[in-house]
């Protein structure tokens, strides 16, 4: 990771479950043993990721028997890649592979054609499959246990094994109970699908057993269809069942936003979005005084900030109370909540912070050739629903 400082993830207090990421140390520095984790540290720093568990013993019982786990997540190259995807995805991983994980990113080319992502242009789903992967090796995903994966070309080389589970997961569920799942491609119920777009969640259901998945990490979007993986289980009396370990969505910036839109650039920020971008975007990013429910700035520092660096800095005028370091949510929004801590403190040191996170990643689209040429392509692509 040349472009980029690499960064390591220390398991915190096990009793929060969440651990904090730091720089590593330089060359120079002495590098101290890596003392083993604990099961109950490994429970733990799994579980983080999750905002669900389904189930929790299940996942104790797999830590307890399997030193290697599976874990499964994928996207669809579908345009630029928002903070969420990029960073809460790093902090994920890592936490993952700290906790002696592999995990498997299916970059689903297919599936985002079967949803009409890029027009179905295969070849441009592919140039932003490759500037998604340029993304988290700059902002410092540990790739040592993390494997990219094509659908195509997995699909493709083991077609024999495939095809004939999508059949049977196809066989066993009513068209409702598919149409149901909808909600994983961004539809809802209501939507006139294709049929391209009915045979997408018995692929995505496949998929977990294909890649041998003990997790399924995903969003809770995709909630839907793991637990589909977990009914399938059912019908073929299989006894291990994969875990679902789904983490939170952050929303959009706006008022009412329940999840970021990459149509929308004002809802969410790019990883590539320069310093000046960042700052407008807070500067009128929903946040009125004292409101936490719905506030989407205070989302980011929890889902962000906090895991990031562990504590976040607000630096104000002394006659606003001056400067403070919060060391934990909890103290945030009781400030928050009293009006103690004052938008206009609040946003700019959340600015501030996220800067500082894509620093990285603006460098190594600005100094690095073919990250440059992916980058403008894919800004160049209109997005397709």
């Amino acid at each position: 990771m040349a472009e980029a400082q690499k960064v390591q993830i220390l398991a915190g207090d096990p009793s929060h479950g969440v651990g904090s990421l730091l720089l590593d140390p330089s060359p120079s520095d002495p590098q101290p043993a890596a003392v083993p984790l604990t099961l109950e540290e490994r429970f733990a720093l799994v579980r983080s990721v999750g905002e669900e568990c389904i189930q929790e013993e299940e996942l104790k019982n797999l830590l307890a028997k399997k030193p290697v786990p599976v874990c499964y997540d994928g996207f669809e190259p579908s345009g630029r890649m928002h903070i969420a995807q990029g960073v809460m995805k790093t902090i994920n991983v890592n936490k993952l592979t700290s906790a002696g994980c592999i995990v498997k990113i299916w970059i689903a080319d297919w599936f985002a054609q079967l949803n009409n992502k890029m027009g179905g242009d295969l070849k441009k789903i592919h140039t932003v499959g490759r500037y998604l992967i340029e993304i988290w090796k700059a902002v410092g995903m540990n790739l040592d246990k993390v494997e990219f994966l094509w659908s195509s070309d997995e699909i493709n080389s083991r077609a024999h094994e495939y095809w004939p589970l999508v059949m049977d997961i196809a066989r066993r569920n009513t068209l409702h109970r598919i149409i149901r799942c909808s909600q994983i491609m961004g539809r809802n119920e209501k939507d006139e699908l294709t049929a391209a777009q009915i045979l997408y969640p018995c692929m995505q259901c496949a998929d977990i057993f294909f890649l041998k998945a003990d997790i399924c990490q995903l969003g809770m979007d995709q909630r839907k269809v793991n637990v589909l993986a977990r009914e399938y289980c059912d019908d073929i009396k299989k006894k291990n069942k994969p875990i679902i370990l789904s983490h939170h969505m952050l929303p959009g910036l706006q008022e009412g936003q329940e999840k970021m839109s990459k149509s929308d650039p004002s809802s969410s920020i790019y990883m590539e979005d320069e310093e000046g971008e960042v700052n407008v975007k807070i500067k009128k990013a929903y946040c009125p005084p004292k409101v936490v429910e719905g506030n989407p700035c205070l989302e980011y520092i929890k889902y962000i900030v906090f895991p990031w660096f562990g504590h976040f800095e607000v630096v104000r005028k002394e006659e606003n109370g001056g400067n403070k370091t919060y060391n934990n949510m909890e103290e945030l929004i009781l400030d928050y909540e009293s009006g103690v801590l004052h938008p206009a403190d609040l946003k700019p040191a959340l600015s501030k912070a996220l800067n500082l996170i894509l620093q990285p990643v603006r460098d190594h689209f600005k100094n690095n050739s073919v990250a440059k040429d992916l980058l403008k392509s894919v800004k160049a692509y209109r997005v397709t629903r």
